[in-house]
């Protein structure tokens, strides 16, 4: 006998895999649609098939469903077994332990543009009414202003000897000069001019910047490049920083292959700034501390300038730390004249052709102090 063929009648979801009944046109799992396609049967197609693991289709909602109810039952299992566990309670409150918090702080790189810096508001002047015995180079000296500017302010004479009393007169301020802020970093070329040493000079009549150049050898550009000058004019009265480490090499050698350090300022100690000399008989000296032990061709240059006449009366140079105001720079008039004195180190590098010496500045200019000067004609007060 021939063992029986058996037709399939079931259908496989070629998504999934499971097994449909012949009528079937959508799988109950995946959810795809089944097309019929009619196979022609092949005597090779039927065989014998062995046994089988039975196989169950659950749809998708009914997965989701049972999924939820596991993890209930799994969360009831872990609540059962926290609650039976004991608890170990530890208290913190006896000794509180500290809190720590870090704090990071943010520092903001600095740019090497600084914020610019606007232009300052000249201050409107003063109003002064003149007093009994006052005079222009009194009340100049009393708002530490020029005697120049007062008669140029209120169209005086050159002399100012037209003064009354009551009379009103403006006095100018000087102007604020605004410090612009300073950069983070500064290259080689600010580092030097920083530590440039600078000397004040008041021109006088007859300079020009070629003189001052001259005399000082110091190239004119860097003169008015230190000053901010956009000519070579220069006018009288005016004040110049000469800038002494832009100052030219002597031609010639000198007394010594490396030149000596610079000196520090020296510090003043009489007479007190502001000292008043009001009898014909005082003898005026000015007295100073010393810079060090000076060389062999060292010297201090004593320098007095009269701010009432508006010129330098007299440049000395000595080697001691005290000198003595020689009694022909007394005014005549009997109104006080305002004198101005300062010194600085200076070493001698060359010498004219007819032997007078040149210097050259040896250190930094020290602090400038003024005092009065009453002329010989006038009062002397009682004992």
């Amino acid at each position: 006998m021939s063992p029986e063929k058996k037709t399939s009648t079931q259908k496989v979801c070629p998504t999934c895999g499971t097994r449909l009944s012949e009528n079937a046109t959508r799988c109950s799992v995946c959810g795809r649609a089944i097309t019929t396609t009619a196979t022609p049967k092949r005597e090779s197609d039927s065989s014998v098939q062995g046994p089988h693991i039975p196989t169950v289709t659950l749809s998708l909602p009914l997965a989701i469903a049972m999924f939820i109810i596991l993890i209930g039952i799994g969360a009831g299992v872990v609540y059962s077994f926290a609650r039976s566990t004991p608890q170990i309670i530890i208290d913190f409150t006896a000794t509180p332990s500290p809190t720590i918090t870090a704090t990071v702080t943010l520092t903001p790189t600095p740019t090497s543009t600084g914020t610019p810096v606007p232009p300052a508001t000249p201050l409107p002047p003063k109003e002064y009414v003149v007093k009994k015995n006052d005079s222009c180079s009194t009340i100049a000296y009393l708002y530490n202003v020029s005697i120049n500017s007062i008669i140029l302010l209120n169209n005086l004479s050159a002399d100012c000897t037209s003064l009354s009393l009551g009379q009103k007169l403006l006095i100018p301020q000087p102007t604020p000069t605004l410090t612009p802020q300073s950069t983070s970093t500064q290259n080689a070329t600010q580092v030097s001019d920083k530590a440039c040493d600078l000397f004040d000079y008041v021109v006088k009549e007859g300079d020009t910047l070629g003189s001052i150049s001259a005399n000082y050898r110091v190239p004119g550009e860097s003169i008015k490049e230190y000053n901010g000058l956009s000519s070579d004019i220069v006018q009288l009265g005016m004040k110049l920083h000469i800038p002494l480490c832009k100052r030219m090499p002597t031609a010639g050698p000198t007394s010594t292959s490396t030149p000596p350090a610079p000196y520090g300022a020296a510090n003043l100690l009489l007479p007190a700034d502001g000292a008043s000399y009001v009898s014909a008989n005082d003898i005026i000296t000015l007295q100073w501390s010393a810079v060090g032990t000076l060389r062999q061709n060292e010297t201090y240059a004593v320098t007095i300038e009269d701010l009432t006449d508006g010129s330098i009366k007299k440049v000395d140079y000595v080697a001691d730390t005290k000198y003595i105001v020689p009694t022909d720079l007394r005014p005549l008039a009997a109104s006080p004249h305002i004198y101005r004195w300062w010194i600085i180190p200076v070493r001698q590098t060359s010498a004219t052709k007819d032997g007078q010496p040149i210097y050259e500045a040896g250190g930094a200019p020290s602090a400038q102090r003024v005092f009065s000067w009453i002329g010989a004609m006038g009062p002397t007060p009682k004992p």
